[in-house]
């Protein structure tokens, strides 16, 4: 028989006798990549055509193309994927909604998504899978070291910082070899066959490091925003009883958190996207990827300074919380939906198994 519905409602969702499985944190946090991928796609496809129109996109430039869960480098030479260089103007993004599902289809505004999915999704499986395991390991060190004798185990707010800061330092080293191969691969057309000689040619000029180039500017943004998005996340998230942590007040949570994390750190997201715009002509651009460094984050920190003031440092606080709060509200609303049915699943497996298991030898 199942559960009752007061016996399911009433467990600890971190209870290690039916914890989910890692196995299961992965099916859920890909879920919930693949969920947000859907879902915000359409708008990063229309802000991409956006900027693609205006003059500042010259040659040999490139832009950031971001999907709510990785930021991708694009180029600017006429290289770009036909979803990226289509013509036709437009006044806005309603406006550029109605006009490419009007000319070019309706599931044109999905246009780019598999090559999202190629590195967005397992970084994110990688990164949700880390900050689980590692929460739930340093929750129970905790617990299990604490001189204080308690029915329940506690949380205190260090954990989410130090587990979310870490997980999105191993998931962005991970990634970061693979990202720098993908852009050079996708604005040159190379072929699969020629990563090889694309390796070859970073290490040759940058050393093993080379492959992790621009790694730094990645974490000055990702590691402060994940360690604040994770404590705010988790914080909110008592405010409730974990009975009441529905679908949408998970969702809820992940947009509130998000966008408080963006507003934290939007100066760091400033400097990277410079950064980030600075290395990426090098790494397209040059034969030699490795030799290239962008400028430094106090330097790119004057110069904004000496060009826009102090609020140059907050430009694009606006459209960064719009594209971050419902990326992070749908991911961490389809995460805790899947960790809640796979717990789900375990408990009333361990309940078939206690009770039905000495029927099995009668």
């Amino acid at each position: 028989m199942g559960l009752s519905k007061e016996t399911t409602a009433t467990i600890d969702f971190d209870d290690p006798k039916y914890r989910i499985k890692p196995y299961q944190q992965m099916i859920a946090s890909c879920t919930g990549a693949l969920v947000t991928s859907v879902f915000v796609t359409p708008l990063d496809v229309v802000k991409t055509r956006l900027q693609a129109q205006q003059k500042a996109m010259l040659s040999n430039k490139c832009f950031v193309y971001c999907n709510g869960l990785m930021d991708h480098l694009c180029p600017c030479n006429g290289k770009l994927p036909t979803w990226m260089r289509e013509n036709g103007k437009f006044t806005g993004t309603v406006d550029a909604l109605v006009k490419i599902s009007k000319r070019e289809g309706f599931f044109s505004l999905w246009s780019g998504l598999s090559p999202t999915l190629v590195l967005a999704v397992p970084a994110t499986v990688v990164y949700f899978v880390s900050y689980e395991q590692l929460r739930l390991n340093l929750k129970d060190y905790y617990n299990r070291n604490s001189n204080k004798h308690r029915i329940h185990q506690t949380q205190p707010f260090w954990i989410p910082i130090v587990a979310g800061a870490t997980a999105r330092i191993w998931a962005a080293t991970l990634v970061s070899p693979l990202e720098l191969i993908r852009t050079k691969m996708q604005s040159q057309k190379l072929s699969y066959r020629e990563i090889g000689e694309g390796l070859k040619t970073v290490v040759k000029y940058g050393g093993i490091s080379g492959l992790w180039m621009g790694l730094s500017s990645t974490l000055f943004r990702d590691v402060p925003f994940s360690a604040i998005y994770w404590c705010g996340y988790e914080a909110i998230k008592k405010l409730l009883p974990p009975e009441q942590h529905t679908f949408s007040f998970n969702f809820t949570s992940g947009a509130l958190a998000g966008s408080i994390a963006a507003f934290l750190t939007i100066p760091f997201d400033v400097v990277k996207t410079h950064q980030q715009i600075e290395m990426g002509e090098k790494r397209i651009y040059t034969e030699k990827p490795g030799k290239n460094n962008s400028s430094s984050f106090t330097n790119i920190v004057k110069r904004i300074y000496q060009q826009n003031g102090i609020q140059g440092l907050f430009t694009g606080l606006t459209p960064r919380i719009i594209k971050v709060a419902p990326a992070c509200a749908i991911m961490i609303a389809s995460f805790e939906h899947g960790k809640r049915f796979f717990l789900q699943y375990n408990r009333a497996l361990a309940y078939q198994q206690e009770h039905h298991h000495p029927q099995k030898h009668r």
